[in-house]
């Protein structure tokens, strides 16, 4: 059964959103770009990101500029 959060970013695929995550050696770092999969982005580099929801601090839909 999916998670809240997997039916979340679901349903937001092809969007852009901000996601900062919990840094393994402590900290936090951001990753920005439209999502691919519930747990993959692309950022403006082509790069594709992949992250697990368990590292997520937060996260947010970003509104792109008319």
């Amino acid at each position: 059964m999916a998670t809240e959060l997997e039916t979340a970013f679901a349903a937001l695929i092809g969007t852009r959103v901000s996601i900062r995550l919990h840094d393994p050696e402590g900290g936090f770092r951001d990753i920005l770009g439209y999502l691919e999969t519930p747990t993959s982005l692309r950022n403006r580099h082509g790069q594709l990101v992949e992250f697990a929801h368990d590292q997520i601090f937060v996260w947010r839909e970003v509104i792109e500029r008319t």
